[in-house]
Formats: structure tokens, C-alpha cells, sequence
């Protein structure tokens, strides 16, 4: 059209590459208009070097500065405040500042209240929360106005360091400074508030915010929606999600999301159905993190069908799978022993050019141990290794779990050492889950010498075994490398949980030492220990065992008082003790009552008094037990 591009017009063009993320573009669209002739000022290359900063390519930022001095063109604050971005996008806040510093000595460089700002949040979003007031207290010092996004940095370092203290005298203080609380002010306490579960706090400050005429934004909300599902406020959030359609304040993908968990957090799956509807009425139809969402709640639940269901409406929708939607579906088949199908997802995943994470290969791993199908783990392991993946944590707490299930307590052991060897430190559950099966296993001194080391008890003594004793046994000598082990790891230093002590209450149980047991559950009761249906159940099954059966009625009913209600294990092991005492009579009265109890027997159950039937030789009274059994539809 014969209308000659000046340099306002190229600036324009580079910088719509560079806020698309087009940097490279951008670069080659400046020197082709180089070649032609046309005069490229210190704007294009600051856009360049911004454009580099936000993607946080501090090599790239800096290469277009030493171009810089190479073509003549004089750099300004505005590069130097650019590049100072880019090192405090990738954590180099140090470096900021030196260059902040280098700025402060050049001639014509004005270093504002900007530079400073960023400099104060570089180091809060690495945790340098001394280093950020040192900065902004600088700042006050050469006379310039501390402002809200320095006062709004300080408060989210300080939440994010869980110093919710400081972070709410930042808040209170910036009055001080003459600077008026904004919308992100109050959304970045709250996050705080949230983050620790101090739902009180958050909802007060909210209406504190509503009185300072500071509308809540969708931020706001999503926020504090979240903060009432993690603490289980589930109706509160409900409640929350109406007020803020009412507001007028529209939910965007996050606020669907959060919602849609909430209704399978509170195991409410038509809820979630019903509300999926909707978000798919509000048009997130291409919300990878939406599907996700519905795929991994209804997975978590045991519905893999439904999810199955959900995955083909999002294909058809045209909406991409990522690796989270694919894990969780095969996730969600593992978990129902459907592992065929996790593997068919798995194919599928890769013919999408997406590769399995260590997460889908330690759902795998499970998936083939509660299938039965060991034997093809080995394999999965070289494939994991071949791709360059390693196993962590889980792998390994995984893959123990799964030998111990089998009693290979050989290859348990043994993983548990290279576990330790790789500079992974076996948790609480791990070893639990090892000394659980040495008991299962009748090995009780093995037990017991490991556990010890787990409890705040002198557990050996209890028990009535020694170190020494362990140590004489020659095949426990693998247990007492590993409770050697304990010693050197953070589990010592750890308080243990309520697992560990039923465990410890289970293996004297296990060992004959009821007295002993229920002398540790009064200590740990002392303690604030509250005992739950393992705890009983262990004891129960102890007095049974030992034919103390009024023992066992007596637990049984102090665990109602409780509140506590016994499962089908639990009366199992009564009904066991009663056979066992040949008191066939009331074994059968509590087998008939166990339906209005809302229990109904099982294989366990009909074997037990088929058993003691046989063993007082009442044939025909077992024969008609085994008829009702099929009948039932129990094998």
C-alpha cells in the first residue's frame, strides 16, 4: 500500500509474538526488517529480552543484551529491570540483585519502586523472607513509596513459609505504610488462613473484606471453597458454592473442579454425577483437569465403569486424554483387580506417544499382586528400568507389600535393604506392614525385636525376649539388620501412629500375652490413644484363641459402648473361640443373630463352624451348613 513500517509499528509486531510466547519469531521478524533497512530501537530488544524473561531463558535474555552491545543500542532500566525478572523467575535472586546494585552505580539508570518490588518478591518465592523486608526496608530508605504489590509479596512468602503470624502483621501493617489492602491482599491471607485449616479466620476476614467494599472474586471464592473441602466442611462448602451463584459471581474451571471433589469426598457419587452434568452445561467440554477430576473421583470410589463411560464422552467431545486422565483410569482398574484393563490403558497411553510415569507402573505393580499375578512383576520392573524410570518410595512400599501378602518375607527383606541402600528411608507403613507378617508368620521374636524400635516402650520386656535372644536365632538375623537399620534412619525420631501400636497390641495378642496386651492398651489409653476396630479386634481374637471367650463377649461389648462396630472378622473370631470350646449351641445362636446385627457370615464363617461341627462329630449339622453355604452363593 506504500505505507513505510517505523519503529512504533515493529515494536507492536514483536511484542504480540513475544506475550504469545513466540520469542524466536519475534527475533527473526527483527532481523528481517534489519536487513530492509529499518532502524530497530532499545523497545524491540527490550521486548525481546521480556519476552526470553517471562519464559525464564536467563541464556537466551542474555545473549539479546550482548547483541545489544554489538549493534550500538544503549541499554536502559527498563532492560536491566527485565533481565533482573528473568534470574528471579529462575530463582537466581542473588544475581538480581547484584544486578540491582550495578544499576544503582551506572549514570541515567533510576532505579523505582518496580525494581525494588521485584526484587522483594524474587526472594519471597524463594523463601529468603529476611532478605525480602532487608530489601523493602531499603527501599523506604532512599525514599521510595513501599507499595501493595511489595506489601502483597511479603504476605504470600510469609504464607507460603506457613509463617501465618507474619504474614498477618505484613497485612495489619500496611496501614503504616499508607497502602490500602487490595482484592489479592486479602485472597493471598486467605490462602494462608486455608492452607493451615483455619476455616474461622478466613470467613471472618472475608467479611471483613465485604465491609472494606472489596468485592470477593472467583479467586476469593475458589479459595476459600477449597479450604472447607480439605477440612471436610462439606456443607459449608456447599452452602459457599450457592452464595457465590447467587453473587452473580461466575464459577470458572477451577471453582467445578473443586466442587466436584467435594461431592466424592463426602462419597457422594449421584451428587457428583448430577453436577458433572452441569459443568458440562457450563461448557467445559474441553477441561482436561475437569474430566480428570470426574475419572479419578469415580475411580477412588470403585466405579471404574462409570469412569470408563466418562473417558469415551471425553474423546468424543474431542477433548486429549493427558498422562493423569490415563493413570487414573488404570489406577481405578488396578484398584478393582481389573488388571488386564490397566494394561489395555496402558496401550493405549503409548500409542498416544504419552509414556507411563513411575506413579502408573507402582499402580501396575499393585494391580498384578491383588490379581495373583506375581510372577509377571519382575518384568514390569526391567521395563520400568528400561525407559529410564527408577522406583521410589511407593515402588518399593509396594512391591514389600505385596511379598508380604504372599509370605515371601525373603524377597521382602531383600527389597528393604536395596531400598535403604538407593537412600530411600522406609516410613512407618513399610515396616509396619513387615512385622505385621513376621507375627502372621508366628515368628515373634523377629517381630517383636523391630517393633521395639518403633514404639516409645520398652516392647522387648513386655514381651519377655532380649536382643540377645533375637540375636542367637540364626534365622533372624535379616530382622535384626533391619531393626539395626531403624537407628539410622528418621523413623526413630518419629512419633508412631496408631497402626504401629495396634500392631504391638496384635503381635502380644498373637504371642499368647493377653495380660501383657490389654497392660499396653491401658498405658497408650493413659496416653490419648484411641483405639478403633483393629485394636479389638486383635484382643478379641487373642481371648478367643486362648479360649477366654467371656474375655472376648466383654471387649465386644466395650466397644459398643465405644461406638465402635464390630465387623464380621471380629465375630468370626468369637464364634471360633466358642467351637473351640465345643460350645456348638451359642456358636449357632450368634450365627443366627449376625444378620440383625447387619452382618452377613462368610466363607470364613461357614468353615469355622463346619469345623467344629465335624470335630464333635455332628456330621449331618455340617452337611446342612455346607448346604446353606451354596445356597448362598458362598464358595
Amino acid at each position: 500500500m506504500g505505507i513505510v513500517p517505523d519503529v512504533f509499528m515493529i515494536s507492536i509486531v514483536v511484542n504480540a509474538h513475544c506475550r504469545e510466547g513466540k520469542v524466536d519469531c519475534a527475533e527473526r521478524f527483527v532481523e528481517k526488517m534489519e536487513g530492509m533497512g529499518f532502524e530497530v530501537n532499545v523497545v524491540v530488544y527490550n521486548a525481546l529480552v521480556g519476552g526470553y524473561a517471562c519464559k525464564g531463558d536467563v541464556g537466551e535474555a542474555e545473549r539479546v543484551l550482548s547483541l545489544m552491545s554489538k549493534k550500538g543500542v544503549e541499554r536502559n532500566v527498563v532492560t536491566w529491570t527485565l533481565l533482573m525478572k528473568s534470574y528471579c523467575r529462575q530463582g537466581r535472586v542473588d544475581e538480581a540483585e547484584r544486578l540491582l546494585r550495578k544499576m544503582e552505580e551506572g549514570e541515567g539508570n533510576f532505579v523505582d519502586d518496580r525494581v525494588y518490588g521485584l526484587l522483594v518478591d524474587g526472594y519471597c518465592q524463594v523463601g529468603k523472607m529476611d532478605d525480602a523486608v532487608r530489601i523493602r526496608d531499603e527501599m523506604a530508605s532512599v525514599g521510595l513509596r513501599v507499595n501493595v504489590f511489595v506489601c502483597n509479596a511479603l504476605v504470600n512468602g510469609y504464607c507460603k513459609q506457613g509463617g501465618i503470624g507474619r504474614a498477618e502483621e505484613v497485612f495489619r501493617g500496611m496501614l503504616d505504610w499508607n497502602v490500602r489492602p487490595d482484592c489479592y491482599s486479602y485472597n493471598t491471607l486467605l490462602d494462608g488462613y486455608c492452607r493451615e485449616g483455619r476455616m474461622k479466620e478466613a470467613l471472618m476476614l472475608c467479611e471483613e473484606m465485604l465491609r472494606e467494599g472489596i468485592d470477593p472474586s472467583v479467586v476469593t471464592y475458589n479459595t476459600v471453597l477449597k479450604g472447607l473441602v480439605d477440612v471436610g466442611s462439606y456443607g459449608d462448602a456447599l452452602s459457599l458454592w450457592r452464595s457465590m451463584v447467587e453473587r452473580d459471581v461466575v464459577p470458572n474451571e477451577v471453582s467445578c473442579c473443586t466442587l466436584l471433589d467435594c461431592f466424592f469426598k463426602m462419597g457422594d457419587s449421584d451428587g457428583a454425577i448430577m453436577f458433572w452434568k452441569e459443568i458440562l452445561g457450563r461448557g467445559f467440554t474441553n477441561s482436561t483437569v475437569a474430566f480428570n477430576t470426574m475419572i479419578g473421583g469415580l475411580c477412588k470410589m470403585g466405579k471404574v465403569v462409570e469412569a470408563k463411560v466418562v473417558f469415551d464422552r471425553m474423546n468424543e467431545l474431542g477433548c486429549s486424554p493427558d498422562e493423569i486422565t490415563y493413570r487414573a483410569l488404570s489406577a481405578g482398574y488396578c484398584k478393582t483387580g481389573s488388571v488386564v484393563e490397566a494394561f489395555r490403558i496402558k496401550d493405549m497411553m503409548e500409542r498416544q506417544t504419552i509414556s507411563p510415569s513411575i506413579e502408573m507402573y507402582n499402580s501396575l505393580i499393585y494391580g498384578l499382586f491383588k490379581s495373583r499375578k506375581s510372577s509377571d512383576v519382575a518384568d514390569l520392573l526391567v521395563e520400568l528400568r528400561r525407559r529410564g524410570l527408577s522406583p521410589n518410595t511407593v515402588t518399593y512400599g509396594t512391591l514389600i507389600y505385596g511379598w508380604c501378602n504372599e509370605g515371601k518375607l525373603d524377597k521382602a527383606f531383600n527389597l528393604y535393604f536395596e531400598m535403604i541402600e538407593r537412600g530411600f528411608s522406609p516410613n512407618f507403613v513399610i515396616c509396619s506392614k513387615i512385622v505385621s507378617s513376621l507375627y502372621k508368620n508366628d515368628r515373634i521374636n523377629e517381630a517383636t525385636v523391630i517393633l521395639d524400635k518403633m514404639v516409645d516402650f520398652d516392647l522387648l520386656t513386655v514381651h519377655k525376649c532380649t536382643d540377645k535372644s533375637v540375636k542367637n536365632d540364626f534365622t533372624s538375623l535379616e530382622a535384626q539388620r533391619i531393626a539395626d537399620s531403624l537407628d539410622k534412619i528418621a523413623i526413630c525420631n518419629s512419633l508412631p501412629n496408631n497402626i504401629v501400636y495396634n500392631i504391638a497390641i496384635y503381635g502380644l495378642g498373637k504371642s499368647g500375652k493377653i495380660d501383657e496386651a490389654g497392660t499396653v492398651l491401658s498405658i497408650l489409653l493413659s496416653r490419648g490413644f484411641i483405639p478403633d476396630n483393629f485394636t479389638y479386634g486383635a484382643l478379641i481374637h487373642a481371648c478367643s484363641a486362648a479360649g477366654d471367650v467371656d474375655g472376648a463377649f466383654k471387649l465386644r461389648n466395650e466397644m459398643l459402648e465405644r461406638g465402635l462396630i464390630p465387623n464380621i472378622t471380629t465375630y468370626n473370631a468369637i464364634i471360633n473361640g466358642l467351637c473351640k470350646l465345643g460350645n456348638m449351641e451359642r456358636a449357632q445362636r450368634l450365627f443366627r443373630k449376625l444378620p440383625q446385627k447387619g452382618l452377613a457370615p462368610n466363607a470364613v464363617t461357614y468353615n469355622i463352624l463346619i469345623s467344629g461341627y465335624c470335630r464333635i462329630g455332628n456330621l449331618n449339622e455340617a452337611s446342612n451348613l455346607r448346604e446353606k453355604m451354596i445356597e448362598e452363593g458362598i464358595s
